[in-house]
């Protein structure tokens, strides 16, 4: 039976791609009594983009509210990333990261060369990181990487003298990410960009391991700096220890309370933000999560909680919370293209190529 959502006679030209089921936070709410400060911006000028440890809620906030101009305004004219070429170095498969990264070079007029496939570059015949590296410095102006290896931005920054931008290492970090996932929570709650009333402050919840997972990993890091916003963290894991030596440090330090439960079903009636992952890889699939781990149409969630997750997901959340306000996924999918646009943007100076009626400092 065809959905009563699917119009065949509507034509696609008249629809907003970015006007999804779910929550559509307006993007330029973010911006409202609040410039763009371009000077905080040019502080990723020439720089590499490998953690979150990079950033501090100032800097985090304005690559947010460049990537909220960008996204309310029509940019592609003015051609930002004219005469760049960018690599998109993919060791390992993606789907979603390389495609926005791409598509950000792409709506920015750059230039791209891919490898999409570790097997098909000399690395699989043993070369050398390292050496990769030194011949990424004629190829291109800027690398964005993802490996299997965790090690693999060690290895290969010795010889690069191009800003790389890390996509993911083994089970290291994520940043980009993270970005993406702060972007559309900024959205929901512009507030944040301030500091909440303690009444106000959020409890946020985390499905995974930090300490051996990337995606959760950064959210957890950039959401540290956030902490005069967040009364709780609530983090939903198997294991005992999810954070590991270095992020419980950090979290201590921090001050946030830091709740460790393995059943979601124990704290999700008090949660205003959910960042749910597929919590397990087990050699060549996802393990099998019982309901302690699953959003679904019997969790009670709080009448104004929101739900992220950084794709792809399995069983782990229902597509019936698609068609509901709690669905803030789709939204932080599409917003990763401006993140990293914004990125793109910044780490190359490219600010004199936009609007002055836009960014009259720039």
């Amino acid at each position: 039976m065809v959905s009563d959502k699917f119009d065949p006679g509507k034509n696609a030209l008249d629809k907003n791609p970015l006007a999804s089921d779910g929550l559509n936070p307006d993007p330029e709410k973010l911006l409202q009594e609040d410039p763009i400060n371009i000077e905080v911006l040019k502080r990723l000028t020439g720089q590499s983009i490998l953690s979150v440890n990079q950033f501090d809620k100032e800097l985090v906030l304005e690559i947010c509210k460049f990537a909220a101009l960008l996204e309310s305004t029509e940019i592609a004219k003015s051609h930002p990333l004219d005469g760049k070429i960018i690599v998109t170095a993919f060791f390992e498969a993606s789907t979603r990261t390389r495609l926005s990264f791409e598509s950000a070079v792409l709506r920015l007029d750059g230039k791209i060369i891919s490898i999409s496939d570790g097997k098909s570059t000399g690395q699989a015949k043993g070369e050398s990181l390292l050496d990769i590296g030194e011949m990424f410095n004629a190829y291109g102006d800027c690398v964005v990487m993802r490996h299997t290896e965790t090690s693999a931005i060690e290895e290969i920054m010795p010889n690069l003298r191009v800003p790389l931008i890390n996509a993911g290492n083994g089970s290291g970090e994520h940043p980009t990410q993270s970005l993406a996932d702060w972007f559309a929570i900024l959205k929901w709650k512009p507030q944040l960009k301030g500091v909440l009333k303690p009444e106000e402050k959020i409890h946020l919840g985390i499905l995974g391991t930090p300490g051996s997972m990337r995606a959760v990993n950064s959210f957890l890091r950039m959401s540290l700096l956030f902490k005069d916003d967040i009364k709780q963290i609530s983090i939903i894991s198997e294991m005992a220890d999810p954070l590991g030596e270095e992020l419980n440090v950090k979290a201590e330090a921090s001050g946030i309370k830091i709740h460790i439960t393995n059943d979601i079903n124990e704290v999700v009636e008090d949660l205003d933000v959910i960042y749910m992952n597929s919590i397990a890889f087990l050699g060549d699939s996802y393990k099998s999560l019982d309901s302690r781990f699953k959003l679904d149409e019997n969790t009670k969630l709080k009448e104004d909680a929101v739900v992220l997750h950084p794709l792809a997901r399995l069983d782990e959340l229902d597509p019936i919370l698609d068609d509901t306000h709690h669905n803030l996924y789709f939204t932080q999918a599409h917003g990763a293209v401006f993140i990293r646009q914004a990125l793109f943007i910044s780490v190359l100076n490219r600010f004199n190529k936009l609007p002055k009626d836009k960014i009259p400092t720039a």
